[in-house]
């Protein structure tokens, strides 16, 4: 029921920046100054949970205190039963309280509600891999349907038996990244391939890569600091080959980070696209560079900071889909494939928050 001197003060502090940001949000100079006016706005909008949750907490704890006088001073034997019922009502709902402050304290993650950049590639493997690879993309393609998100492809260069050796695509829609940065990781796959003539199970590998798209603002990049190549696009057996070279490799000199996209038939637009591919690697490459504590702490919390890191097996002789990270075995494989994740994703959020809690004072 009680809380920390330090998570008090914090509280506190947090409830008079909220009333300094909605004071200064009506101010005239403010209101002029667009990208002001849009911070600010952001920052008294993220507050404002933590205030009410803060609030409530006060005016629960107020009622307590009052019903532990007057039960001090009540001499009635009925009375006092009353004010001992309530007394313990309210010391559950103090008790609720405390929780909802904990978990409104806790970081949010600055590229929860952002658009998602996903690359897949075969592991290990060989064909095998490269044909999951595929089958990984329709799960998220159907995940995003379901979430009414938007599918955009940016790079797809497949095998000549249609497996992915290397599928970049974006998912937009608001908290895309918030649900699938869970995703990244060695996912592994069991079944029988369907070139398997004995019916022995195979086991392979796909890498999946989950990155939030950086917005303009986030990264800036020189064009000194960038060598473009043009090439000419092609497809699986030579179909839908380009006759230009509209096909576009960005290689980002400091880093080394190459970037190719060739989905467009125009170079401006594979331009564009691998421009955006590039400052998403680009944003997450410097924030794991500048903030190694935290990149660290969250692949301590579940285990979702790693890509080299087996993550999940999809068994399919046994219909089942096992996240390594958390120990949650789900025996509805076929509706997983299908875009039915949720219940996956929402123990690995609550996995999170519940390591998250553990650090709050």
């Amino acid at each position: 029921m009680k809380i920390s001197e330090g998570m008090l003060a914090r509280l506190e502090k947090t409830r008079e920046r909220y009333h300094e940001t909605g004071e200064l949000l009506s101010r005239p100079e403010v209101i002029s100054d667009q990208a002001r006016f849009k911070a600010l706005s952001k920052e008294n909008s993220d507050l404002q949970p933590v205030c009410e949750c803060y609030e409530t907490y006060l005016l629960h704890k107020g009622q307590f205190e009052e019903c532990a006088e007057l039960l001090s001073a009540e001499e009635d034997a009925e009375m006092r039963a009353m004010l001992k019922d309530e007394l313990e009502e309210l010391r559950e709902t103090l008790d609720k309280d405390v929780e909802n402050l904990k978990i409104s304290l806790l970081p949010k993650d600055p590229d929860e509600d952002n658009n998602v950049i996903i690359e897949i590639r075969g592991g290990a493997g060989g064909d095998e891999a490269a044909l999951f690879g595929t089958e990984l993309m329709k799960m998220y393609r159907h995940f995003a349907d379901r979430n009414r998100w938007k599918v955009e492809e940016i790079n797809m260069n497949y095998t000549e038996l249609g497996g992915a050796k290397e599928l970049t695509f974006m998912i937009a829609g608001k908290g895309a990244y918030g649900k699938l940065k869970f995703e990244s990781g060695v996912h592994r796959v069991q079944r029988v391939p369907e070139t398997e003539s004995q019916g022995r199970i195979h086991t392979s590998t796909v890498t999946v890569a989950v990155l939030p798209e950086a917005e303009d603002v986030e990264v800036t990049i020189n064009e000194n600091d960038l060598k473009i190549d043009t090439y000419r696009s092609g497809g699986a057996g030579g179909q839908h080959v380009n006759k230009t070279e509209s096909a576009i490799r960005m290689t980002h000199l400091p880093t080394g980070i190459v970037v190719e996209c060739q989905d467009e038939r125009s170079q401006i637009k594979n331009r564009e696209k691998a421009m955006k591919v590039l400052k998403s690697r680009l944003y997450d490459y410097y924030r794991s560079q500048a903030d190694k504590e935290y990149s660290e702490t969250r692949r301590a919390q579940v285990g979702t900071g790693d890509r080299s890191e087996r993550i999940r097996t999809y068994n399919f002789p046994q219909g089942r889909v096992t996240d390594h990270r958390i120990g949650l075995t789900l025996y509805s494989l076929d509706k997983f494939m299908l875009g039915e994740m949720d219940e996956m994703i929402a123990a690995l959020q609550i996995a999170l928050q519940n390591k998250l809690l553990e650090t709050i004072e």
